[in-house]
């Protein structure tokens, strides 16, 4: 990381390149690891490669590249409107180093470094999988905003982070340190969405295409397939999403007049049954004040209402970001950078598929 002249307030812009997201994002940063960083979200563009990567059913890399280095300036001029004196204004740019697709990463890599030699600004590297985990710090008009304020009513805190490549729980025992109890041994659960939607015919993304039929269901509706809930039972913290994505594909091999709101209902139902269940034991066997729902998949409605009223229930503090800080975008990687800086932690500048926290 270069150096980095801390002030009581930062101006920060963010870029965003994992995957088929391009954004941009300019934030204003202050408080510390004590009292507890707040963000100002002052302008953010995005711009989505969907269309371009559904013929393909999934993202292809060198075309997410190339899509990258075409958007990174059009987007930047349009943050700015235009105005590229704004940039003498930063203190920082954050950009993300991984995990995610090399050739993506690369991309926005190579345009932040461009930046920050041009404008000479130091430019830090955050990691993808920390900017969902601290998406609960974004501003929020509707999720416990008077917690919030008090960060140490939230610590010891159990963060479960959901997306297309990772399945992750985290015990946090403050901003500063954590340690990982669990993660996916084969599929994420983003990935086994995907793939259950393909299954299905669905267009891709599969993920919020099944969303939608689920959300046809009535509100009486109980899983009406005994779809496998796998590694429900264990002792330990980790999940395994392969074997019910299997069992769904031999259900709709054996099953010709299948219902596909069915079949993604019991599907949504089971996987949900497993991520909430091994939450909400690691929060009991660790003690924990409040559980924290981040990645692609927390916009999952059923995820989010399941987790939330167990965390209420056992009388946690739940927190999530709004949905469009859930998926891949440049506020939280500004926010990563921010905490990167008060932790005094430091990324190389260098592409990393496998980064992790």
């Amino acid at each position: 990381m270069d150096s980095v002249k801390f002030h009581s307030v930062m101006l920060i812009l963010g870029i965003e390149t994992s995957c088929d997201e391009t954004a941009l994002a300019l934030v204003q940063a202050s408080g510390n690891l004590k009292t507890g960083p707040k963000f100002e979200v002052l302008r953010e563009v995005v711009s989505s490669q969907i269309a371009i990567h559904r013929p393909f059913g999934g993202v292809v890399p060198n075309l997410a590249k190339r899509e990258h280095i075409k958007n990174l300036p059009i987007l930047l001029k349009k943050l700015l409107s235009s105005n590229f004196q704004l940039l003498d204004s930063i203190d920082a740019i954050a950009v993300t180093v991984g995990p995610g697709l090399e050739p993506a990463l690369w991309a926005g890599i190579t345009f932040a470094e461009e930046l920050g030699k041009k404008y000479k600004k130091p430019v830090i590297g955050a990691n993808h999988l920390e900017g969902h985990l601290y998406s609960f710090l974004l501003p929020n008009k509707t999720v416990n905003s008077n917690v919030k304020n008090q960060i140490s009513k939230i610590f010891p805190a159990v963060a479960l982070i959901v997306s297309g490549g990772h399945t992750v729980l985290l015990l946090l025992k403050n901003l500063k340190s954590w340690k990982r109890l669990g993660e996916t041994r084969d599929d994420a659960v983003g990935e086994a969405f995907d793939k259950v939607a393909r299954v299905l015919k669905l267009p891709y993304p599969g993920g919020p295409e099944i969303q939608k039929l689920v959300e046809k269901l009535p509100k009486s509706w109980k899983d009406k397939i005994n779809f496998p809930r796998p590694m429900i039972g264990t002792k330990d913290y980790d999940f395994s999403f392969s074997g019910l994505k299997t069992s769904v594909l031999y259900y709709v091999r054996d099953h010709k007049k299948y219902s596909k709101q069915e079949v993604a209902g019991s599907f949504s139902g089971a996987a949900i049954d497993v991520l909430t269940k091994k939450t909400m034991r690691a929060a009991s066997d660790f003690n924990a004040q409040s559980i924290l729902l981040s990645g692609g998949v927390a916009a999952n409605k059923m995820l989010r209402e399941r987790l939330s009223q167990r965390a209420n229930e056992n009388g946690l503090e739940f927190f999530v970001a709004e949905h469009k800080y859930n998926t891949d975008n440049a506020v939280m990687i500004a926010a990563a950078g921010y905490l990167n800086i008060l932790r005094k932690k430091k990324y190389k500048m260098k592409a990393d598929g496998m980064l992790n926290i």
